[in-house]
C-alpha cells in the first residue's frame, strides 16, 4: 500500500529534473540566473534545515566575533552561489566548450599536475564542495587530461541517477556508483597506477567512519579516501579549491602535493595527510566562504552521535567521497590497510 505513493514521488522528481534540464537549457541565461537567484532568496528567507546547517557551518568559518547580520548576508550569498551551481549544471550541455576553457581563471600547480600525468604518475585531486565541480571537470578534460574517474551518489529515483550518469559520461568522466558493482577503491587504484586522474570531493564524512581532523578550530570528520589512494598507489595528492568569479567566470587553485610521510603505518600516514588536506581546505574556504556549498553536518558536535557510534563499532574505515556529497565507498578492516 505504501509503494504506490513512493513511485509517484519518484516519477514527480524525475519529471522535475527533466523539466529543469530542458527548460533551463532553452531560456536565455539572464532569465535562468534571475530564476535561480529568486529560488535561492526564497529558500534563504524560509530558514529551512539546509539553510540553518549552512549558517552553522559558516559560523565556524567567520568566527564568533562576526555579527548575526554578517552571517545572514554570507548565508544568503551562499545560497545564491549554490543555486548558481545548479543553474550551471543544467546549462552545461549548452555552454560552449571554448567558453569553459577561456573563462576558467586557474592558478597554482596546474603545470605540475599535468607533468605528473604526462610522466605516467597518477594524480588525486581532492576538493571541498565549492564552486562548480561539474564545470571544473569539463575544463580539466578539455584542458588535456583526457578523462578522469570519480564516485557519484546513486540518486533516487534510478532514472535521475542514470540521467546524471549519462550527463557526466558525455563530458568525458568515468563515474563509479557509490554502491553496487566492483570495489570503488580497487578501480580507483587501478586508474591511478595506470597514470590517470581521480577527482574526489572529500570535505565531509558521509559514512560515519572517516578521519577525525582539526578544522576551523573544531573537530570534524572527513573522508580519508584521497590520502589512502595516494599511500596505496604512489599517486600525487593535490588539493583543489573552486569558486565563482563576480563577472560570471570560474576560479580554481591547484595546491602543492601533500607528500606521503616517511614514517608510520598506513593508517597513521592517511590520518596525517587528511589533516594536512583539511588545513588546505580551510584556506580555500576562508578565501571564498560564500562558495562553500555545505548544507550538511561536517563538525563532530553537529553529527548524529548514535549513528557515528554504530558506524565506528562496525569496524569500517571510511575512505570515500562523492561528487554530490552523499553515498561513499570504504575499506573494511581499515587497520590492515
Amino acid at each position: 500500500m505504501n509503494a504506490f505513493p513512493g513511485r509517484v514521488k519518484d516519477r514527480l522528481v524525475a519529471a522535475a529534473y527533466a523539466l529543469g534540464w530542458g527548460l533551463v537549457c532553452r531560456i536565455p541565461q539572464s532569465w535562468a540566473r534571475a530564476l535561480f537567484t529568486l529560488a535561492a532568496d526564497i529558500a534563504w528567507s524560509r530558514q529551512g534545515p539546509g539553510v540553518q546547517r549552512l549558517e552553522a557551518n559558516l559560523r565556524r568559518v567567520i568566527g564568533p566575533e562576526a555579527t548575526g547580520k554578517e552571517l545572514r548576508a554570507l548565508s544568503r550569498a551562499g545560497m545564491r552561489s549554490y543555486c548558481r551551481y545548479w543553474m550551471e549544471v543544467f546549462r552545461l550541455p549548452v555552454i560552449p566548450r571554448a567558453q569553459i576553457l577561456a573563462d576558467m581563471n586557474i592558478s597554482g600547480e596546474e603545470e605540475t599536475a599535468f607533468a605528473h600525468l604526462r610522466a605516467g604518475r597518477g594524480v588525486v585531486f581532492a576538493l571541498p564542495h565549492m564552486g562548480n565541480w561539474e564545470q571544473a571537470g569539463a575544463w580539466i578534460i578539455l584542458r588535456g587530461a583526457g578523462t578522469f574517474t570519480t564516485v557519484a551518489e546513486r540518486l533516487k529515483p534510478e532514472s535521475v541517477f542514470l540521467r546524471f550518469l549519462a550527463f557526466r559520461e558525455s563530458l568525458g568522466m568515468e563515474v563509479l556508483a557509490s554502491s553496487g558493482g566492483p570495489s570503488r577503491f580497487g578501480v580507483l587504484s587501478q586508474r591511478l597506477r595506470a597514470g590517470r586522474l581521480v577527482c574526489l570531493p572529500a570535505d565531509r564524512d558521509v559514512t560515519g567512519t572517516g578521519i577525525e581532523v582539526e578544522f576551523f578550530g573544531e573537530k570534524a570528520r572527513m573522508m580519508g579516501g584521497p590520502a589512502a589512494l595516494a599511500v596505496q598507489t604512489g599517486a600525487a595528492l593535490m588539493p583543489v579549491g573552486l569558486w565563482f568569479e563576480d563577472d560570471g567566470r570560474w576560479g580554481a587553485h591547484i595546491y602543492p602535493e601533500i607528500p606521503v610521510p616517511a614514517d608510520g603505518v598506513r593508517r597513521d600516514k592517511v590520518a596525517a595527510m587528511t589533516q594536512q588536506l583539511a588545513a588546505v581546505f580551510e584556506q580555500a574556504i576562508a578565501e571564498h566562504p560564500q562558495d562553500w556549498h555545505m548544507l550538511q553536518p561536517v563538525f563532530v558536535a553537529d553529527l548524529d552521535q548514535e549513528r557515528l557510534a554504530r558506524a565506528q563499532a562496525a569496524g569500517t574505515w571510511g575512505l570515500g567521497a562523492t561528487a554530490n556529497g552523499a553515498g561513499g565507498y570504504g575499506l573494511n578492516g581499515g587497520a590492515s590497510r
